[in-house]
């Protein structure tokens, strides 16, 4: 059956060290652990059931199935939704106050956050600051006189009621609480003939995935693609049922379009199937041949928006932002990735196998494989609706889209696979139901794998509340900094304010001042000792050197790359050094200040406050200084290098601020 082949290869592609395998390419270093941490929660799990098995064996009994009442729609259960979706709200609520402190903290959430500010002012783009040096950040397009995030428009304009009401990071909570409810109607769609008790229970363990749940309380965009998605899946199954009004075919397309405008790759993937399911329907004419002409227009809607977007900010309605900014090695494809790295179909398999061997993990938290729950009911199903082949077609395109792109996307799990979690959740729930009919609920071995399974569970909740939940709220505390409240209790009001960051930082942004890509930055910086780079940025700033020029005095140095390792002096490990090499004294004092404390830039720019937030480069204070004249001036740093370490604020002598180390050209 094609359900037990698919079935199989989750299990391959989950469990097996595909990744470890193939020489040369990337690696899974936590794979043993969780090897090791499996079987030890497998052997835990199947004890506790063989005790209950054990010990009820003597009270085996046949116990008749009773026959599934049709649940087509809420059918009275409005009570269970909304109490759901309410405590699924509140759950991620918690999650997003407590432990992300209610802040992006990805720099890829801080670029849409700062996005959605200038959507909120109505406009696209906003003013360029410079110079880059101070002012840029990763993943923002500032490449001509105007500055705008680098991802499609609409996770950014999702922010927008968000940034309105003071909080965005509402938004997150409020679209997962949204997939929810919308999950509850999509039951009734891929098991039309299952129970309102079993709805109740899928619905439930979809709320509380801590995949799902964790991502719902952050400001990711793969939160709203979702919520689109599952919107539109919605609407798909009623405008594929018998009889089905064609407003329907109107709305699947404006999910599938509004997703494409926030995630291309998962809008494209949930759209061909839909298309094609559509289109073979409207063979014959009729109401069908109109519900499809109307999914074209709800499409067309949302991806008119999007590249009129594109035109207004890079030029042309085909080019996307982060295509402008880092080549066209950032799209789909094999080729050299932005960062340097060759992307090939055999790394893509093992980023495949990466994602999929996490999953394993983040997916329930259990001490087992994941994954072998949804496999189970995969591989004890008999037959498959429409709506459940539509879900294994799509899952399958999301899986070959993301083979095809050449980042690891992992942030709270492997991030790229959510929109496969309502088809994980859907098998995990049917997984119960198969195996209890097919073992007989009355009989030991049915109690036995229940208890194993409840072990499980209990297991995946201590865990989450434990280990996950207090891992993620004390990471990236550097990130969640208070700039308003920082300068404020600091008593710094309409000044210009120095940030401090690392050398390495440093390095990187004074590549893109002299006209270096964003991706030949990155190689340079990954392949070039820190102390060579800063020597010879030092002469091609002195000599004015940009560009092209500035490339070809930059490139020698890659030379070396194979004999780097990382950074034993610095705080910041990201520097690479070059063993043997004698470092002068102005690479000396860039270490002394990574080791005295720094920050990162990137929160700063989320202030919005009287002040004017800019990085620090050393001897350069004059130059920035002049472009903010009247404005007192003050540096900004950490007084030691842990993450709690308190701010330490310095103003800058006029004597500084008279004079330039380093003329900019």
């Amino acid at each position: 059956m094609v359900t037990r082949l698919i079935a199989m290869v989750l299990l391959a592609i989950s469990m097996l060290p595909i990744a470890a395998w193939i020489p040369g390419g990337e690696d899974d270093p936590a794979y043993w652990a969780r090897l090791q941490d499996w079987m030890l929660g497998f052997t835990l799990c199947a004890g506790v059931g063989a005790l209950v098995w054990f010990s009820t064996r003597r009270r085996d009994r046949t116990a008749m199935v009773g026959t599934a009442t049709p649940s087509y729609q809420f059918a009275g259960e409005w009570r269970f939704v909304v109490a759901t979706v309410s405590a699924s709200f509140l759950l991620y609520v918690a999650i997003g106050v407590w432990i992300f402190s209610g802040k992006p903290l990805l720099i890829d959430e801080i670029v849409q956050v700062l996005h959605s500010y200038d959507l909120a002012a109505l406009r696209l783009t906003h003013e360029f600051q410079g110079p880059r040096e101070f002012f840029s950040i990763m993943n923002e397009v500032d490449l001509g006189d105007r500055v705008y995030g680098q991802y499609p428009v609409g996770g950014a304009a999702m922010l927008v009621p968000g940034v309105l009401l003071g909080a965005t990071w509402l938004i997150g909570p409020l679209a997962g609480a949204l997939c929810v409810g919308l999950f509850w109607v999509f039951t009734g769609h891929t098991d039309p003939l299952a129970s309102v008790r079993w709805r109740r229970y899928a619905t439930i363990l979809f709320a509380v995935a801590p995949f799902g749940a964790f991502l719902f309380g952050s400001h990711m965009n793969h939160v709203t693609t979702l919520l689109w998605l599952m919107g539109a899946m919605v609407s798909l199954g009623y405008a594929t049922r018998a009889g089905g009004s064609r407003r329907w075919g109107l709305l699947t397309g404006l999910g599938l379009g509004a997703a494409a405008t926030i995630r291309p790759l998962d809008g494209v993937a949930f759209a061909i199937p839909a298309a094609a399911w559509l289109a073979w329907r409207a063979r014959k004419g009729g109401a069908p041949l109109a519900t499809l002409l109307l999914s074209g227009v709800g499409v067309a809607i949302p991806i008119g928006l999007l590249l009129w977007a594109n035109s207004a900010t890079t030029g042309h309605p085909l080019l996307f932002a982060y295509d402008e900014l880092w080549g066209p090695g950032h799209a789909l494809g094999f080729y050299s990735s932005p960062w340097g790295a060759v992307h090939t179909p055999q790394r893509g398999a093992e980023l495949v196998s990466l994602y999929f061997t996490r999953l394993n993990t983040y997916l329930w938290e259990t001490p087992f494989p994941a994954l072998l729950l949804p496999a189970t009911g995969l591989w004890l199903a008999r037959t498959l609706l429409p709506m459940q082949r539509y879900l294994i077609v799509v899952s399958a395109l999301v899986v070959v889209g993301y083979w095809a792109y050449w980042h690891d996307g992992f942030y709270l799990g492997p991030r790229f696979l959510l929109p496969l979690l309502p088809w994980l959740v859907l098998w995990t729930a049917r997984a119960v139901p198969l195996l209890r009919d097919r073992i007989g609920s009355g009989t030991a071995a049915w109690r036995g794998v229940r208890a194993a399974l409840t072990a499980g569970a209990v297991y995946a909740a201590v865990t989450v509340v434990v280990v996950r939940a207090p891992t993620y709220h004390n990471g990236m505390r550097s990130m969640r900094i208070d700039p308003t409240a920082e300068s404020a209790l600091a008593g710094v009001r309409n000044a210009l304010v120095l940030v401090q960051e690392s050398w390495g930082a440093q390095l990187m942004v004074r590549m893109w001042g002299i006209g270096i890509t964003r991706s030949d930055s990155e190689v340079f910086y990954r392949h070039v000792d820190a102390c060579m780079l800063e020597t010879t940025l030092r002469e091609v700033e002195r000599d004015g050197v940009r560009g092209g020029d500035a490339l070809a005095r930059l490139r020698p140095l890659l030379a070396d790359s194979a004999r780097l390792v990382p950074s034993w002096v610095s705080a910041d490990f990201t520097e690479r050094m070059l063993p043997g090499f004698q470092y002068t004294s102005t690479c000396i004092a860039r270490i002394t200040e990574d080791n005295a404390g720094y920050l990162l830039y990137a929160p700063w720019r989320l202030a919005r406050d009287n002040n004017v937030y800019a990085r620090w480069l050393p001897g350069r204070e004059a130059e920035i200084a002049a472009l903010h004249p009247g404005r007192a001036v003050y540096r900004v740093g950490r007084q030691g290098t842990a993450f709690d370490a308190p701010l330490r604020w310095d103003r800058v002598p006029d004597a500084i601020l008279q004079r330039n180390e380093v003329v900019a050209p």
